[in-house]
């Protein structure tokens, strides 16, 4: 497989062709199952600033909606960034783009940076700009959640732990704080933050 962005993008684009929920995001108990526990897991209440790159239609950016002052999320799949447009439409807080990980990273910091099921896709060389990139865009008090299926995929993609322990280096490299580690039989979730205290002491501070 061609790892180019407009290869990428021609794949993603023929499976939304195909369907336009090729990974049952609406429908699927894992997907809301793996979305309720990501959401839990993140050690705010509210955010100020989020990123969700590779948003595909949108599933979860919904529900980062409600936690974010503003959210900007983006895919290099123009369809999904048509159906992702679509369904958050009504959301006047959320922003959709054209972009391409992780050339098109935006400027500027978040305060939370939510990567989930896609850093696979991506050649070793790009996943760890991708991370690095990810830690570094972090404000003072944010929070970067990363998340992907276990299982495979197709022959070429990189597999979850290689992602995961990319991210972890740069998570550790960008003195970030571990929050949350879950090995789900489906799926790897990890959240890092820059705050070094944990939800109860923040609270009792």
């Amino acid at each position: 497989m061609d790892l180019t962005p407009a290869s990428l993008a021609r794949y993603f684009d023929d499976k939304f062709a195909a369907s336009p929920d090729p990974w049952r995001y609406r429908y699927s108990w894992y997907e809301a199952r793996k979305r309720a526990l990501l959401l839990a897991s993140l050690p705010r209440e509210h955010y100020r600033s989020g990123f969700e790159p590779a948003c595909a239609i949108g599933a979860l950016s919904a529900d980062l909606a409600c936690r974010c002052d503003h959210l900007l999320c983006g895919d290099f799949s123009p369809r999904a960034v048509e159906a992702a447009q679509a369904r958050l439409a009504s959301l006047t807080n959320v922003r959709v783009q054209t972009l391409t990980m992780p050339i098109d990273w935006p400027a500027g910091q978040f305060d939370l940076i939510v990567v989930s099921e896609f850093a696979y896709y991506l050649d070793a060389g790009d996943c760890t700009t991708l991370a690095m990139l990810a830690a570094s865009s972090l404000a003072a008090d944010g929070t970067l959640a990363c998340c992907h299926w276990r299982h495979g995929g197709e022959t070429w993609m990189l597999q979850s732990a290689e992602v995961h322990g990319i991210f972890a280096r740069a998570a550790s490299n960008a003195l970030l704080h571990e929050v949350a580690r879950i090995e789900d039989a489906d799926f790897l979730l990890d959240v890092w933050s820059r705050d070094p205290l944990s939800v109860a002491r923040r609270e009792r501070a």
